[in-house]
């Protein structure tokens, strides 16, 4: 009887184990203008989605955020967003907290480079007529309280560098293509 009752209250304990997740009112399925850059010869208003995630898991001492695109004609992708060191008590973002003049980030928060060669948020913009583009929203729980790195460091350093720390990460997927 007691082996019944432990299966039961292990299997009970997994069923409703909440996990990390990150939501955003602002982001469906496509990438609406709001989100596109504006340059490179796209023109929407490059301002970056309202983010907010949940249940970070235990040991979490910061967060980091990316936005990546795997699908860029590159051979390794393009980091559109790149922020680190937001403090472990920070659960949201507000829309358009990648704008470095409007001062909306956690001010512990480092946005470092994007593949753009520009500090902040870099919205969507992929080559004309090379399909859909898969845009990850990426929130990371981190084991380290700030990286030893600073906005000028290179996207795929800091992704190196999170790859490191990562207890836990949540992602939402939109798609963008330009015709």
């Amino acid at each position: 009887m007691k082996k019944y009752f432990i299966v039961v209250l292990l299997t009970t304990t997994i069923l409703f184990a909440e996990s990390f997740t990150l939501i955003s009112n602002d982001l469906e399925g496509q990438l609406s203008s709001k989100q596109l850059f504006n340059g490179f010869g796209c023109s929407g208003q490059n301002i970056s989605p309202a983010l907010s995630w949940k249940h970070a898991p235990k040991g979490t001492k910061s967060f980091a955020i990316t936005l990546y695109d795997p699908d860029a004609p590159t051979g390794s992708g393009w980091w559109h967003w790149v922020v680190f060191n937001i403090p472990n008590k920070v659960t949201s973002l507000i829309a358009d907290a990648g704008d470095i003049e409007a001062a909306l980030m956690p001010k512990e928060a480092i946005q470092s480079l994007s593949n753009y060669g520009t500090v902040g948020y870099g919205g969507a913009c992929p080559p004309n007529g090379d399909g859909a583009h898969r845009y990850i929203f990426t929130v990371y729980a981190l084991d380290i309280e700030k990286l030893p790195l600073g906005e000028t460091a290179m996207p795929a350093l800091v992704g190196f560098m999170i790859s490191q720390h990562t207890i836990q990460k949540a992602s939402l997927l939109s798609y963008y293509e330009r015709f």
